[in-house]
């Protein structure tokens, strides 16, 4: 059995954990940095990785004193290093280069996609390779089959913004808070699905990518002719028309998926692990979702990804970058848009 320590800073969400091999938690801290970032609207880089400086040596020291360990207890030390906004991935991953130098444990650099592409494994230990998965996220909205550790075939993505992306940006038209895709699904809840005429991109196409950009132009256009409940409703339905339509393109690409499997950021909202396990029983599959708190940004699905490299002889060496963007599939073509999420 394996004990890895995992550390997450790449975006506003400051945290750490031990994950053990055989998918137990033995400690999980985190810190959210909402107040900091709500008069703002939106997530500062600059405030964000300042907090991830304070908070996140307090965070490693609670960990491993909740879980009865020290250091010498560890085998490996796990650390985002990227994609993510640059500042926050750089504070995690030096705390990790760090910490692996003093207590001479291997360095796993970790792909955040990763993290989340693997998290459905910690919590379910009969998902088996491969499956395809829905990663949907405020940076990323893609669908890739994942048929092992580090080997992601990725089917489609996001041409413009991402599901998440557009999520916040729908709270922020209408007011609704921060942060904005629980304010969405909140407000959602009290309005009609059918009330607000928005469009659903690409729908029928038979295009395989996503795109939000002009559905989120839409909400822009309608913020002071209905309700915002209505409108929040009414976005909300139409992400997961999008949703629907392109993943059930990428089933019939996918044929030898075990599961349709679900993770990051979006995946917690209610509505949408719904429809996508409505859609997983009509094509009598498996469907598969991480606990609600696994799906947001957490250095536990970090730990589980080093634990699962780990297992197969992957670290990292202490010069490795940090990385703004980094693809979990580098071969994948190209798709057209300026504004391509890899």
């Amino acid at each position: 059995m394996a004990l890895i320590l995992g550390l997450e800073s790449s975006c506003d969400e400051t945290a750490a954990a031990l994950v053990t091999s055989d998918r137990r938690i033995l400690a999980h801290r985190l810190a959210r940095q909402d107040e900091r970032h709500r008069p703002y609207g939106g997530v500062v880089p600059e405030i964000a990785a300042r907090a991830h400086v304070e908070m996140l040596g307090p965070l490693v020291e609670q960990a491993l004193e909740e879980a009865q360990v020290t250091l010498a207890d560890i085998d490996a030390i796990a650390a985002t290093a990227g994609p993510g906004l640059i500042g926050g991935v750089m504070v995690g991953l030096v705390t990790g280069k760090a910490l692996a130098l003093a207590s001479g444990k291997p360095l796993i650099a970790v792909n955040h996609l990763e993290g989340h592409a693997l998290s459905p494994r910690l919590s379910d230990p009969d998902l088996a390779f491969p499956y395809l998965l829905l990663l949907v996220s405020g940076g990323h909205c893609q669908l890739l089959l994942v048929e092992g550790v580090g080997r992601y075939h990725r089917l489609a993505t996001t041409i413009d913004d991402a599901a998440g992306e557009a999520f916040d940006k729908t709270a922020k038209l209408l007011d609704l808070g921060f942060p904005g895709g629980p304010a969405v699904e909140v407000a959602a809840a009290q309005g009609s699905p059918r009330a607000v005429p928005l469009p659903r991109p690409l729908v029928g196409s038979g295009e395989p990518h996503f795109s939000f950009a002009g559905l989120k132009s839409a909400v822009a256009r309608v913020t002071d002719d209905y309700a915002k409940e209505d409108i929040a409703a009414s976005f909300q339905q139409a992400v997961v028309d999008c949703l629907i339509d392109r993943t059930r393109i990428a089933l019939g690409k996918a044929s030898e998926a075990t599961a349709l499997v679900v993770a990051g950021g979006v995946a917690a909202n209610k509505t949408v692990r719904g429809a996508l396990e409505g859609l997983a029983a009509d094509h009598g599959m498996r469907f598969v979702a991480p606990p609600l708190w696994l799906c947001t940004d957490n250095a536990a699905m970090i730990g589980w990804a080093g634990a699962e490299r780990f297992a197969v002889g992957l670290t990292d060496p202490l010069d490795t970058p940090a990385r703004a963007r980094w693809p979990l599939d580098p071969q994948a073509e190209k798709v057209r848009g300026a504004g391509v999420k890899a």
